[in-house]
């Protein structure tokens, strides 16, 4: 099956106002997706939904062929996912929550080799609430992919990483995708969006202002850059500039 993650029409509305409007998006096996948008567009009702953690209003949604909301032990078992304001108990040392994780899976990846490909074996025995924002959220992403996932979802997955740790983490997804994973992110960084994905989907009060490649949205936009033709979809840079 090609075809990873498919919403047709996907609507969710909170008091009238809609967050996901008529959203529909495929994602393909072994590549890299990112959702875009300013806070507030609607990125994270739509992952919620797409996951299946809330129900969406109307539409169809799958993911590796299965519905999230009615085959969730199926997907559990397939799927990875990181949230950027994911919270866990601040005593507990990083070996011990891998450890944890791993428990819950049928055939879970070897917790010690992912703490030495994200740079923070060192910090094994350390408990959570010693480690630096950077060292956080590389933990984070090692949660996520503890499962063997076939699936992962990342949310701002490098805020908080310094250059050269966004570049490992980089290097690293590029690798697993090349084998296979498939990768599902939200990101506020250009340079990561350009790098890292195959397609893109921009999205503006809840509805989808662009869906294609980088290259595409450029190419439509009246600008040479990526960061400056997203702005202008986002109209972000009219907002920068009012309150100035």
């Amino acid at each position: 099956m090609n075809e990873v993650i498919k919403a047709e029409k996907l609507c969710k509305t909170y008091n009238k106002t809609p967050a996901a409007d008529n959203i529909s998006l495929s994602v393909k096996r072994g590549t890299v997706f990112g959702l875009l948008g300013a806070n507030g567009a609607g990125k994270s009702t739509t992952i919620e939904c797409i996951l299946g953690t809330k129900t969406s209003d109307s539409g169809t949604i799958s993911i590796l062929g299965m519905n999230p909301q009615t085959s969730r032990k199926q997907l559990f078992q397939k799927v990875g996912v990181q949230f950027q304001d994911a919270a866990y108990q601040d005593n507990i040392t990083v070996s011990e929550l891998c450890e944890v994780t791993a428990s819950l899976y049928q055939d879970s990846a070897d917790p010690d080799k992912l703490l030495q490909k994200f740079g923070i074996s060192g910090k094994a025995k350390s408990q959570i609430k010693d480690l630096s924002g950077g060292e956080r959220q590389r933990l984070f992403i090692i949660l996520a992919l503890i499962p063997n996932p076939e699936v992962v979802f990342l949310d701002e997955l490098t805020t908080g990483l310094d250059a050269r740790a966004r570049r490992q983490v980089w290097n690293i997804l590029s690798s697993l995708k090349e084998h296979g994973l498939t990768i599902f992110l939200t990101s506020h960084f250009m340079d990561e969006i350009e790098n890292l994905c195959d397609c893109i989907c921009i999205l503006k009060k809840g509805n989808i202002i662009f869906y294609g490649t980088v290259a595409e949205a450029v190419a439509s936009s009246p600008y040479e850059h990526f960061e400056d033709a997203y702005l202008w979809y986002t109209d972000e840079e009219e907002l920068i500039d009012e309150n100035f």
